[in-house]
This record gives structure tokens, sequence and C-alpha cells, in this order.
């Protein structure tokens, strides 16, 4: 019996002539209509930008932290589970025995420097620091913070945060887009990725929905990897040149200001944008090439005078400790504590002061001295017990506000990039099989994620252990930790010299994420076409630059005072949409290489007899 062939026309209407030529018109216009009211109001209203920001990004992550959670360990198993199956995994995306466009190395490195290598430069010390010094177990109350019972717990939440599950999200995009692109001959845009289960409606409203979806998302998810890029940009200059306007004055540990970060935006969006007009096979291509040298040379600076040793007997154990708790670190999910449920598990005596303790009880980066420490009045008199009892009470509030703090800060960040990354991965990815591309996607860059952290985090937090930091790491700024972790381990004319590297690398980095973000932005906007004119390219990147430039003057003027605030918010709440989506992915995906085998056995039955 014949299976009944898949959907194929996908018809996305072009502008046929204009300044629009070649694009659809209602995703590039309600893209940019979203973008420029997002500008707008950031612009003209700051402050009401950052609190409604900051209020709806609280209010999703209440009632949807678990669907987060529980969507990223789901992609990582149906991933795995399609590369596994022997028919599908040895798939080449393209024609059979089509070779892949670029080398190996090319491939691995456009891959690295797009999906993380921003990330890795920002959190590659920070990481390990911080949930050195607060991460579950320590929130439980397992383990004492920053000691060195919570090595092994800080690097298994590392490794979660830059592992498996994280690549395994730009697999579902990319995987789903190189598949209908290469092997069913579908343009290269999200909307491909839904048509098994959405059909001809793809063509109409609900595809632009889906692209718009993709769009919004990728300039969300990049606006904030180029953020934090830009913020480590501008401690690291001012650690060369010691320019006092690019920190804060008055600041105990350097931080940089508003202005600083503006002007270090204007640099690297100015240098992206030329480099997006030179195309993927030139500027891109060559700065990847670039990136992935100097983050070796680097890497080799932590293995000869950092502690290597340290780092590679942790990066052996926290592996080990990270797989054997592989699968709660994939669904455990956490829902918050309401005032009514705390109150309810309080000792009697505790229980009409349940008001005044619930924040400090449910407070993820507080421990218990800091809890006890702080009350006053009639909750300062309780015996040491209660105490005790009410911030055990506390234990799920924190155990939530940490993983909608962290993990699903990640997860979020991931989705939103995702668009830009899988896209990109697609479009270079021609000729991989699917078993090729999963391995190469997702085992591959998670292991040097391990490694890289470990070196560089590992080198931090002996020496933090050792009590011999001199600046003190653990008290710089997350964008300054890098510097101060080098300034412990080199000295003089090398330190300079590496620190300059370090410049040059997180620069190149930037460069390479916004101008990747600002051709795979072109290309959903003209229905996947890989080649898209300059002007359009232009028009993003300074789009991308006032979305980026006006959230930081918006976070810098709300009550918490921190530039990227509203970034990260926003970028979480643009995030939820495309996981939906993304969620259809893997249901389509599935769908699509299981009809397609069938047919293929369908095929080579009714040829059989014939022969």
């Amino acid at each position: 019996m014949s299976i009944k062939p898949p959907f194929t026309d996908l018809e996305i209407a072009k502008a046929p002539s204009g300044f629009y030529e070649g694009h659809s018109l209602p995703i590039a216009l309600i893209s940019k209509c979203i973008m420029v009211a997002l500008v707008l109001w950031a612009l003209v209203f700051p402050l009401n930008a950052s609190g409604v920001l900051s209020a709806v990004n609280s209010a999703l992550l209440e009632g949807f932290n678990t669907f987060y959670v529980l969507s990223v360990g789901a992609f990582f198993f149906v991933m795995v589970g399609v590369a596994a199956v022997p028919s599908i995994g040895r798939r080449v995306l393209g024609k059979p025995g089509e070779a892949p466009e670029f080398s190996t190395f090319s491939w691995f490195s456009m891959m690295f420097g797009a999906g993380l290598g921003v990330g890795l430069m920002v959190y590659a010390t920070a990481e390990p620091m911080s949930l050195w010094g607060s991460n579950p177990e320590i929130v439980a109350g397992n383990v004492a913070g920053s000691s060195e019972g919570a090595v092994q717990s800080a690097f298994r939440y590392t490794f979660l945060h830059y592992g498996f599950h994280a690549w395994a999200i730009y697999v579902v995009t990319g995987l789903s887009l190189a598949y209908y692109a290469y092997t069913r001959d579908m343009p290269l845009t999200i909307r491909s990725a839904l048509t098994p289960i959405m059909g001809r409606f793809a063509n109409g409203f609900f595809g632009h929905v889906v692209d718009v979806l993709g769009v919004v998302a990728t300039i969300l998810g990049v606006s904030v990897t180029i953020g934090f890029g830009v913020s480590q940009f501008v401690d690291g200059v001012y650690a060369i040149s010691g320019m006092e306007w690019l920190v804060k004055a008055g600041e105990e540990t350097p931080k940089p200001s508003t202005v600083g970060l503006i002007a270090g935006l204007l640099v690297i969006m100015a240098l992206s944008i030329i480099s997006a007009v030179s195309g993927v096979g030139r500027g891109v291509k060559y700065l990847s090439n670039l990136n992935m040298v100097l983050s070796l040379i680097l890497l080799l600076v932590f293995v000869i005078f950092g502690s290597f040793l340290f780092a590679m007997s942790t990066y052996v154990t926290a592996f080990i400790d990270y797989i054997i708790n592989f699968l709660p670190l994939s669904f455990e999910a956490y829902s918050p504590l309401t005032e009514a449920e705390f109150a309810s598990n309080l000792p009697v005596s505790a229980a009409p002061l349940a008001n005044e303790l619930y924040a400090g009880a449910t407070n993820p980066w507080g421990s218990l001295s800091g809890f006890t420490e702080g009350l006053e009045g009639d909750a300062a008199a309780l015996p040491t017990d209660v105490q005790a009892a009410v911030y055990e009470a506390g234990a799920q509030g924190r155990l939530f506000g940490w993983q909608s703090g962290w993990t699903t800060f990640y997860w979020a960040w991931w989705i939103a990039f995702s668009p830009f990354v899988g896209l990109f991965l697609a479009r270079i990815s021609r000729g991989r099989t699917i078993r090729e591309f999963v391995l190469g996607c997702v085992i591959c860059p998670a292991l040097v994620c391990f490694a890289w952290m470990t070196i560089l985090g590992g080198t931090a937090v002996d020496l933090e252990l050792a009590g011999s930091t001199d600046p003190s790491i653990a008290s710089s700024s997350v964008t300054n930790m890098l510097f101060a972790n080098l300034q412990n381990i080199l000295s003089d004319g090398f330190l300079s010299m590496i620190t300059v590297m370090c410049v040059v690398l997180i620069l190149t980095f930037l460069v390479t994420s916004a101008d990747s973000g600002i051709l795979v932005m072109n290309t959903i906007m003209s229905g996947g076409s890989q080649e898209t004119g300059v002007k359009h390219r232009i028009v993003w990147g300074l789009i991308l630059t006032a979305v980026i430039g006006t959230l930081i003057v918006a976070g810098s003027s709300g009550a918490a005072a921190d530039p990227l605030l509203a970034l990260r918010n926003a970028m979480i709440i643009g995030a939820l949409p495309f996981t939906m989506v993304m969620v259809a992915m893997c249901v389509s995906l599935v769908k699509a290489v299981i009809r397609d085998g069938m047919r293929t056995q369908s095929e080579e039955a009714q040829a059989a007899p014939a022969e």
C-alpha cells in the first residue's frame, strides 16, 4: 500500500518589486512593527518598560517554569532517539552521497562560535564560581556554599546549563530545518519545520505567525548575548586602558557604565553590519576560524598557568556525577511556594509571623545564617530550632526561585537563540548525516564546554579555596571574573598581552554572533533565501542595535539599576511562545522521519516484483 506523499507545496508570497523585493511583506512588517514598538516604549517610558517587563517575566516564570524544564528534557531524548535509529541516523541531509559544503574544522568553528562563543567567555569563570556559592544542594541545606563540599554540585549544574540538554535545543531547530530544506527541497525557514502537522495552513496566516515568532525570539536571544558580551568587552577595554568613563563612578567593584555599554555596543554593531554584508562564506567563516584559534590559545594559557590537575580531576568526577543525576536534572521541576502554603507548614509559634518570615525563608540566594541574622523583633526572639524549622518550610520556594532564576533563564536563553543558531546550523550542514549532525552538534560541543568550564572555572575555584586570590575573583562582577582570574595567574607584560587577546576574542565572538543573527533574520523574512539584499542586512543591524541600546537604558532606569535586566526579561518573555513552536517541531520531525521511512519501504516493496 502506497503512503500519501508529504506536503511540500510551501508558498511564501514575496514582494515582486520595490524595497521589499524578494521578502515576505507580512513577516517583515509585523516583525519590524513589534521591534519598533519595543524600542519606542523603552526609549520614551524606560521606567515603565523595565517595571512591566519584570512583572510579566515573574508571572510567566511562576506559570511556565515546569513547562520550560520538561520541554528541554524532552528535546534531548527525542533528538538522541532520532539519531539512534539506524535507518534514520544514516540519512543524508541532502541528496544521497552529497558531500558536506564546509570542512569539519570550519563547520565546528562556525557552529561553536555562533552557538556559544560569547557565553563561554562571560561564564567560563562566572558560572562555576556563582554556582559554587549557590546551587540546589546549597539552597536545600545539604552542603555549605563556597566550601570544598560544594565543588561537585557546582559543576553538576554548570554541566547541566552548558551540556547535552542545552545543545539539544539548537539541534531541534537546526535538524528540523535542514531535514525539510535538503531532503524535501523546501524553503529554509521556520514554518517548513511544522508542515507535517500544519499542512496547507503553513502557507497563510499561521505560517506567518510561526516565522514572526522565530524572528522576535532571534532578536531577543541575540540581544541578550550581545548585551553580556558588550559588558565583558567594556571590562576588558577598561582593564587595558584604565579609561574611567567606561565604568560607574564610586563602585567598589568596577562595573560598566551605561555610557560605556552604549559606546561598546556601537563599535560591535558597526563591525557586525560590515561583516554581515560580506556574507557567511567570507566574514562569518574567517571570523569563526580566528575565534577557534584564539580560544585554543586562551585555553592553553590556563592549562599551563592555571590549576590544571585540579581541573582535570574535577572534570572526571563532575562528569560522572552529571551522568548519574542526568534524569533528575532533565525532568525535576519546582513549583512556586505561595505564602498560604508556607504558613501552613510553619510551627504554631511562628504561624502568626508568616508574612514577616516568608520573603527571607524563600530567598534562594540566602543561607540559614543569613536568614536568622536578618530577623527582627518577634521573629528574632523565636527559639533557634523554630527559626531552623521556618527556614526549612521555605525550601520549596527557595528551590523554585533558584531554578527559575538560573536554569529556566538559561533554557529561555538557549531557546531564544535557537532560531538563529538552528537555522545557521542548517545552513552550514548540508551533506551531513542526521547522526553526524546530532553527535556533532550535541555531544562534541558539550564535551568541549565541560573542559572549558572546568579548566577556567576550576582554576578560579581552586584559587579561592586556597585563599590566595588578589584581586578577589568571587567578589568581581560576572563579566569581570575572567579578567580577575587572569590577574591571579599572570603578571606584567604577559598579562597585558593575554588581556588584549581576550578583548579581541570577545570582539570577534560578538561580531560573529551579531552578523550571523542579521543574516538569519533576513533568511526567514525572504522565505528561506540564502542570498539577501545588503540594504536589508543594514536595516536589521540598525534595528538590533536600537533594541539592545534602548533596553540597556531601560534596565539602567529601573529599581534594580541593572543595565541587562530589561534585556533578560524581554528575552524570557519572547522565548516562551517559541518554546511551544519547538515542541511542535519535535512532533513534526518524528512524524516526518517515520512516514518517510514507511514511504521508502513501500517504494522498495513495489519495485521488487518488477525486478
